[in-house]
């Protein structure tokens, strides 16, 4: 019973900190490496007249276990139930400097850096409460008769660590958000590509079931009577079946197409994001899926790369058709420089060579960067099989053999 409460009690809240860092594949433990800063509760004694005596060994068993509970609830609660726990800190500072104990002096610098979770983005109000929560405690320290050296520390902690990581904050969430709006525009691209398939099935297949079932129906009826007209009646239904099954592969060779166009919609949110203007000019050919997921790969890593490392202004993304090959080019005009190959490009140049294709970067430092990946464009067996001429198959077997045709 005991181990379920204490593991009831370390489950994080939704938006909490920890939950945060568990969602994006974190330790839930990173934030501890900060309670380092908490030697101080065990140096500053040796700067002080009285030294390790046993008062300050007391106060200590008392005051940090109760620090952590307050730092580890700052951590495990939603952002909206921080500041009780900050200002706890803060108040568990207070209440001990009246027992003459300067190491709780850490504990009010904690406080006010914690604080700044459960205040959003807000910049403004942060520094007030930095501000009013300084002037209480230096007043307090000079009240109870602290000498200014003890405290004149306090503000510049405070406010320096507290800014820093209240920045770092919202640039955390600004790249979550980002990131959420790649996964976004990613989904969307994706339903939009199932919407359009449903409805061009719709429109293709409709029609063309509603006749094959007409014209097996009418061959039914007339197998008795009119056997020749019964034999026509099924041949009819063997080409159209054949044509259905022809403009489904056409149908597909487009719906191929949509991994670039998401990529490219995904680059140009992450890159204008960053402030750097894109530019693409795509022309892409019917390609087999792994053709265009290598291509698609391709360009998600050259991008990621860009909007990393180069520092550039502007980017620009061609794909063409060049010679029978597809070419993809990915441009910047950042700060170019030697390439450290890592397992990203390493991965890219293996998917792109595995297909028969080369990789080629172009880097010279202060003139940016070029990254081309070219595939050799495939034949077009794949795409649509043409239907075995009529006088070489019969009736019955048209239809089946269509179905085996290469590729399926």
């Amino acid at each position: 019973m005991a181990s379920r409460s204490v593991l009831a009690w370390l489950k994080p809240e939704p938006g909490s900190e920890v939950d945060g860092a568990l969602r994006e594949g974190k330790s839930p433990w990173a934030d501890a490496v900060h309670l380092l800063w908490t030697v101080w509760v065990f140096i500053t004694p040796a700067f002080t007249p009285a030294g390790y005596d046993l008062r300050w060994l007391l106060l200590t068993l008392v005051s940090y276990p109760l620090f952590l509970w307050l730092y580890a609830k700052t951590l495990l609660v939603a952002p909206r139930r921080v500041a009780r726990y900050a200002y706890g800190m803060v108040a568990l500072c207070l209440a001990l400097l009246p027992l003459w104990y300067p190491s709780g002096l850490s504990y009010f610098a904690f406080g006010c850096v914690m604080l700044r979770i459960g205040l959003g983005a807000s910049v403004w109000g942060y520094l007030l409460r930095l501000m009013v929560l300084n002037v209480l405690a230096i007043g307090w320290a000079f009240h109870l008769g602290y000498p200014w050296m003890a405290v004149a520390w306090l503000p510049v902690v405070s406010f320096v660590i507290g800014l820093v990581t209240h920045f770092e904050a919202i640039s955390k969430r600004s790249n979550t958000a980002l990131r959420m709006s790649h996964d976004e525009v990613r989904r969307l691209a994706a339903l939009a590509e199932r919407e359009r398939i449903g409805r061009d099935l719709h429109d293709l297949l409709g029609h063309t079931l509603s006749l094959v079932a007409l014209k097996s129906d009418l061959a039914g009826r007339l197998l008795e009577h009119d056997p020749r007209a019964a034999r026509h009646e099924i041949g009819e239904v063997s080409r159209v079946a054949r044509d259905a099954l022809s403009q489904v592969r056409r149908a597909v060779t487009g719906i191929r197409a949509a991994g670039i166009a998401a990529e490219l919609a995904s680059a140009r949110l992450l890159l204008e994001s960053d402030g750097i203007a894109f530019e693409y000019d795509a022309d892409l050919p019917p390609l087999p899926p792994e053709h265009e997921t290598a291509l698609a790969l391709a360009l998600r890593e050259a991008v990621t790369n860009l909007q990393r490392h180069a520092r550039a202004r502007q980017a620009w993304v061609e794909l063409h058709e060049v010679d029978g090959d597809i070419v993809l080019r990915v441009e910047d005009d950042g700060r170019g420089g030697d390439i450290v190959p890592g397992n990203g490009l390493g991965g890219m140049r293996e998917r792109v060579e595995g297909l028969g294709g080369r990789l080629r970067i172009e880097s010279r430092r202060g003139h940016g960067t070029r990254v081309e990946a070219s595939l050799p464009l495939p034949t077009m067996e794949w795409t649509i099989d043409a239907a075995p001429p009529e006088s070489a198959k019969s009736d019955g077997a048209a239809l089946d053999d269509a179905t085996t045709a290469p590729g399926h």
